[in-house]
């Protein structure tokens, strides 16, 4: 009988010799430093969980996959896998040309040597691959506003695998998987893959599908980048091995994978089974709503629940890896179990706690039924997500310029300083011109920078507990979003849009500023010879004009409330 998913996957590193020579020569090579997305995907080349991937996507093999979901030679591959590079590091190549790839502390992973150059219509992309061309798409946000605009291809020469200094052990490539299947006399292995925490349902369904496909089991959780906002991969594995003692230590296995998600929903899973079956497994659970986004711009699903699971059926013989359609699992009180939903009668009370509601709970410190997740887990969640009131935060306040931002902030600073328990830092303006970018004009580029510094320095505040209040002017959309995506990683981010009107500021000209962007004196002045995006859905919009300072300070105060970080 043979075993094909037991045999070796072919990888793309060079030996031992051979790599500590070619260190040596890749150091007179032009290099670029990858972005942590990319290094996911060079890992993964590298150790054949790409395979037939031979290296970045060249011109052909790309528009073959966008529009077909296949490589130019007709093999099924439904992800574009590309180096993005900026205009001047692509200027800077002549075709042909080895390039090194470093990682961001600068060793050398891997040689490519660049075959292809483009740049690529990203609108035609994020609508074939994401099916819309949506920036509250996450993957398509990171398309068009933190990808290069031009894609380089070519062959990869593996040197070494990243660096990972955290769960070693837990750690597997495509061909250490294939091996430890291949000594413990695995034939059949269901893969479940996840980048949640795993609660009592996911228990009760993983053990579920290895039972229908008479499968062992390996728990496949995403280590590389998820979504913004989801639980921290060190918090979720240490709630995956708080909960491996609820399996059967003979047939269940656990392995982290450091993939960078794209939550491509249909394409996602097609994506997830191709590279499942380099990892050496028969069978796949595919989810409702499987690696999908969440809401789109008009409040929608991205994809529909099936979706996924139907596109995998159709391209399932090809993938070569069994599709386990996932059962959606509810607690039914009655019979104190939990049961697949399609098959409950009427008249029983069924039991559910959203995701919505599970963060509600924990931001709130309430209780969190056992029925629902084990005590193990629930406690690791709430060491790192203890409730909203002792959790730092984030107030950003932005309008133009002369709008009242700074005065707000500096009276709502006093008032969290009386109230106490948690330290207040103030990033106005001025003070993070003179201490954190003094260097930097008022061009778009360096107003850009400026306003990350500030997503920075308030992100690490929050992270430790504190509170930050930022007033600039924060004129554009795109920046505004990172710095809010920085800061929910560790945080709540209140954004404060203090909508005074042009005329007023204009009136009140405190600095004398508007008279000289008037005279054309200043350049690039927001309101007047450069846009101010305003905030489509910030957590509270100020009106000044009329009202004094100190109850537009209240009214932020009552917001934070409102939102559970400061206790009423």
């Amino acid at each position: 009988m043979s075993m094909p998913n037991l045999a070796p996957v072919p990888e793309l590193y060079v030996s031992y010799e051979s790599a500590q020579k070619l260190k040596v020569e890749a150091g007179d090579l032009p290099s670029w430093d990858l972005t942590p997305r990319q290094i996911c995907d060079l890992e993964l080349l590298m150790n054949g969980g790409f395979n037939p991937l031979k290296g970045f996507l060249n011109e052909e093999d790309y528009n073959g996959v966008v529009e077909n979901m296949r490589l130019a030679d007709g093999s099924l591959w439904p992800m574009p896998i590309t180096l993005d590079v900026s205009q001047a590091f692509a200027d800077s190549l002549e075709p042909g040309q080895d390039i090194a790839l470093r990682d961001q502390e600068g060793v050398i992973l891997a040689i490519m040597s660049v075959t292809d150059s483009w740049t690529p219509n990203k609108a035609r992309e994020a609508e074939k691959v994401f099916g819309a061309d949506d920036l509250a798409h996450p993957a398509v946000n990171y398309l068009h506003n933190e990808a290069g605009p031009v894609y380089l291809g070519g062959p990869v020469t593996g040197i070494q695998p990243p660096m990972h200094y955290d769960f070693r052990g837990r750690r597997d490539t495509p061909n250490e998987l294939r091996a430890h299947f291949r000594k413990l006399g695995w034939r059949r292995v269901v893969a479940f893959q996840t980048r949640n925490p795993l609660h009592r349902a996911h228990q009760e369904l993983t053990f579920r599908a290895a039972k229908e496909a008479q499968a062992n089991l390996l728990i496949h959780p995403i280590v590389g980048m998820t979504k913004p906002g989801d639980v921290d991969h060190f918090t979720r594995v240490r709630c995956y091995e708080a909960v491996l003692d609820k399996y059967p230590a003979a047939t269940t296995s656990m392995s982290l994978l450091s993939l960078a998600m794209r939550m491509a929903g249909p394409r996602e899973a097609v994506w997830h089974g191709l590279i499942r079956g380099n990892h050496g497994v028969t069978h796949f659970i595919v989810g409702r709503d499987h690696a999908g986004p969440g809401k789109n711009s008009a409040g929608e699903d991205f994809y529909g629940p099936y979706d996924a699971q139907e596109l995998y059926k159709a391209h399932e013989a090809e993938i070569g890896v069994e599709m386990v359609p996932f059962k959606h699992m509810v607690y039914v009180q009655e019979r104190a179990q939990y049961e697949p939903a399609d098959e409950i009668e009427e008249g029983v009370t069924v039991l559910n706690i959203s995701g919505t509601e599970l963060r509600r709970r924990l931001a709130e410190g309430l209780e969190i039924p056992e029925w629902f997740s084990f005590p193990e887990v629930v406690a690791e969640l709430r060491k790192t997500r203890p409730p909203r009131a002792q959790q730092g935060f984030t107030v950003f306040l932005t309008g133009l310029s002369g709008s009242g931002k700074s005065t707000i902030a500096n009276a709502l600073m006093v008032k969290l300083m009386e109230m106490g328990g948690r330290p207040v830092t103030l990033l106005d303006g001025d003070v993070v011109r003179k201490h954190l970018s003094s260097e930097l004009g008022f061009s778009k580029e360096h107003r850009d920078i400026n306003i990350r510094r500030i997503g920075y320095v308030a992100s690490e505040i929050t992270k430790n507990g504190g509170i930050a209040i930022c007033a600039p002017i924060a004129p554009y959309t795109a920046t505004r979003r990172a710095v809010r995506e920085m800061i929910e990683a560790y945080g709540a981010f209140c954004e404060v849009h203090v909508a005074t009107s042009l005329e007023e500021c204009e009136k009140r000209d405190r600095k004398g500023l508007y008279k000289l962007a008037r005279e054309g004196k200043i350049k690039e002045f927001t309101g007047i010879s450069d846009p101010y995006e305003v905030p489509e859905n910030p957590e509270l919009v100020l009106d000044t004009e009329g009202v004094d300072v100190d109850n537009c300070a209240h009214q932020v105060l009552l917001k934070l409330e409102q939102m559970g970080l400061v206790a009423g």
